[in-house]
């Protein structure tokens, strides 16, 4: 999972660079910011189905089990979120929104990865 965790973490930075350069040069919701938001929910859904194989093949969360799927579900609404705001708010607010969401999933995936090998918070 260390390696889905880095290219997350890539994905995300992406993302993030993307909205604000974005926002710095459009006043409308920039194509390539969206485009970028939508390659951070695909990536999202591919951590949760390789989580999911490697639960299902033996390999143990050491964290919570329920916080871990608690985490990676809410991570899944935040950039949908971004994208129809982006589509309802046609202002360079709404790359700044997507930047910033992508920053939130690169927050929430550093502490599934902490869950999973069971690091961080009362360990």
């Amino acid at each position: 999972m260390e390696l889905f965790f880095t290219i997350g973490a890539i994905l995300c930075g992406i993302a993030v660079l993307v909205g604000v350069i974005a926002a710095i040069i459009r006043t409308y919701p920039d194509d390539f910011a969206i485009i970028a938001m939508g390659i951070v929910e695909l990536y999202l859904v591919a951590y949760g189905i390789a989580a999911a194989v490697h639960l299902a093949n033996g390999e143990t969360i050491r964290g919570e089990i329920w916080e871990f799927w608690g985490y990676l579900l809410t991570a899944l609404f935040v950039p949908a979120i971004a994208f129809w705001w982006a589509i309802a708010d046609k202002t360079r607010a709404s790359n700044i929104i997507m930047a910033a969401a992508s920053a939130t999933v690169f927050v929430m995936l550093f502490r599934m990865n902490q869950i999973w090998y069971g690091i961080g918070f009362g360990q």
